[in-house]
């Protein structure tokens, strides 16, 4: 798990943002910008998209600070609100399945799963990771919304069960029942032993 930064935890950071302070509230978020970006794009394969759905969080996230009471790291709670900027993008467009993509989108997405796949891998085991990796995107694309949140908070972001909880607003009961449904959902695919490497 990425360790938070002393900044964010610094709790007189942020109280000052909760009461109002813009520059603390920047200051708060600055270490966790690139990491967010990143997580947006693991969920859309779009950069200016995945910019768009950043900014929306942050402006999300600064209208309902003092709501955020610490039971989760900060980034957690970022990438709920996330999360949900994303299934309301998902709502009003409907999802376009990779072979209905055109040849620059593809491309885009080919390229931002490349980067995924380490350098000091042989070629073929390259190829064959960033296959797997992409069978895992359109297997985790067919889960529920409730499904696709915990499966990328517990493995994407690399939170406990109670972090995802707290970011949720749900029980830690209810987390569980949820991942394991949708492991169950992605045990029922074909070829899930790829897909469940890729996770683990």
């Amino acid at each position: 798990m990425f360790a938070e930064t002393q900044a964010a935890h610094t709790p007189d950071l942020l109280s000052r943002a909760q009461g109002g302070d813009c520059d603390a509230f920047c200051s708060l978020c600055r270490p966790f910008e690139a990491r967010l970006v990143r997580q947006a794009m693991a969920l859309c394969s779009d950069s200016a998209l995945a910019e768009d759905l950043a900014q929306e969080t942050l402006v999300e996230a600064w209208k309902c600070l003092r709501r955020y009471n610490g039971r989760c790291h900060f980034f957690t709670w970022l990438c709920a609100i996330l999360l949900n900027r994303h299934r309301n993008v998902r709502r009003q467009k409907r999802p376009v399945p990779f072979s209905a993509l055109s040849h620059h989108e593809y491309d885009g997405a080919s390229a931002l799963l490349t980067r995924l796949v380490e350098p000091t891998l042989a070629p073929d085991l390259s190829a064959a990771r960033a296959e797997r990796d992409l069978l895992l995107q359109r297997s985790i694309e067919t889960l529920p919304a409730k499904h696709r949140e915990v499966i990328h908070l517990r493995f994407f972001v690399d939170d406990s069960l109670e972090g995802i909880a707290a970011a949720l607003n749900c029980s830690v009961g209810t987390v569980k029942s949820r991942l394991f449904n949708a492991l169950e959902k992605l045990r029922a695919l074909q070829n899930f032993e790829d897909v469940q490497s890729s996770l683990l």
